[in-house]
């Protein structure tokens, strides 16, 4: 009985998609990173990433991706924006902003979660914003002002730059979410937890 109820909890297409999002977020990486007004930490997609695995995950399966995907980084693989990898990525002035993909992944999923079977595109903005923004910039600022040696406000004026790109970002990923739930049902994070409960796949 205990082998069975984990399977339902972790059925294998779980643990796929939870690959193709980490997978999403490194790609999204690619086109490398903008640095604006001086700011050591970069501009890049792949907050993008982020919100849309929440957005579609739900809560604790976006955090795994965002998690596979910082743990592959720390091994050495150059999968952030720019080709950068390796331990040196969370001792940078960055690295808040990293390690708040995780809680910001989670918190756009379990908003979405809240939102029921059918998350309108409202709902989904709001929780990219709030999960995927709000959250992000909660755990990046104060470790970006720790580690540059400057004060909160300065960190916060410094990541203010990033604000209207991070929001068109909340913006798009609604929209993408909005679109692939309406065609995929099961792209719906309380629709799946239903389907899990019931044992179905």
């Amino acid at each position: 009985m205990k082998d069975e109820g984990k399977q339902h909890r972790f059925p294998t297409g779980d643990l796929a998609r939870v690959a193709v999002f980490a997978a999403l977020i490194a790609v999204l990486g690619l086109p490398g990173t903008i640095n604006v007004f001086g700011n050591a930490v970069p501009i890049t997609l792949q907050t993008a990433g982020v919100m849309l695995a929440g957005a579609i995950l739900g809560s604790w399966r976006a955090a795994l991706a965002v998690a596979v995907l910082l743990v592959l980084v720390a091994a050495g693989l150059p999968l952030l924006a720019g080709g950068r990898g390796g331990l040196g990525a969370f001792t940078a002035p960055s690295a808040g902003f990293l390690l708040g993909w995780l809680p910001g992944a989670a918190v756009t999923g379990w908003l979405v979660e809240r939102a029921g079977r059918r998350p309108n595109w409202i709902q989904l903005f709001v929780a990219s914003l709030v999960g995927g923004v709000g959250v992000v910039y909660l755990v990046g600022i104060p470790v970006q002002a720790m580690v540059s040696g400057v004060s909160l406000g300065a960190a916060a004026l410094l990541t203010a730059a990033f604000l209207p790109g991070d929001v068109i970002k909340a913006v798009v990923t609604a929209y993408v979410a909005r679109g692939v739930q309406a065609s995929y049902p099961d792209a719906v994070p309380a629709v799946h937890r239903e389907r899990l409960r019931t044992g179905e796949r």
